[in-house]
């Protein structure tokens, strides 16, 4: 057996890189492979999307859509993962359940802006959720299991809505 400091790669498996540049003797002289002048024999060159002056591709094509960036990301979690979390003992079902809860269990890996609740799975624990939102099939079946949703999202609607009323208010007073 060859010891570790005996291994080398085999004669002739790697070859040297090409030494451009060099003297006409060696084929590779003068303009080093590269033709003659211009930009692409200069170096830092990006040419990628370049048409030959013609209207690129990507500025043809039709823009669409909207990034949003103010649009909120939410961990979303299904009754069914909430279950298995309950079965496995992770997940205590008697007190009130919130994102910091779900994290510490291990249901969800983070916050984000908040926890949205889905419907998929069935749930037989009475649990007492406190999320951001819910889909209209996962309160029922919450509450067909004896338990309750309470929504984040509906108090800060009604904090919008009544941040709305007082401007148009406002505006009102300043109009009369």
């Amino acid at each position: 057996m060859t010891k570790l400091n005996e291994l080398r790669d085999n004669p002739g498996s790697t070859k040297g890189r090409m030494r451009v540049g060099r003297g006409p003797g060696s084929g590779k002289g003068k303009t080093a492979g590269r033709g003659v002048k211009g930009q692409k024999s200069r170096s830092g060159v990006s040419l990628l999307g370049f048409e030959g002056g013609q209207m690129p591709l990507y500025m043809r094509m039709p823009k669409r859509g909207f990034n949003n960036p103010f649009a909120l990301k939410f961990a979303e979690v299904n009754l069914w993962r909430l279950q298995q979390a309950i079965d496995a003992g992770k997940l205590d079902a008697k007190g009130d359940i919130d994102a910091a809860v779900l994290v510490a269990a291990g249901v969800i890996r983070r916050e984000l802006d908040g926890v949205r609740l889905l419907g998929e799975g069935e749930l037989t624990a009475k649990l007492s959720l406190k999320v951001y939102s819910a889909s209209a099939g996962a309160i029922k079946a919450v509450e067909a299991a004896g338990g309750s949703v309470v929504q984040k999202r509906t108090e800060v609607e009604a904090k919008v809505v009544a941040r709305a009323e007082k401007v148009a208010a406002a505006k009102a007073a300043r109009k009369a």
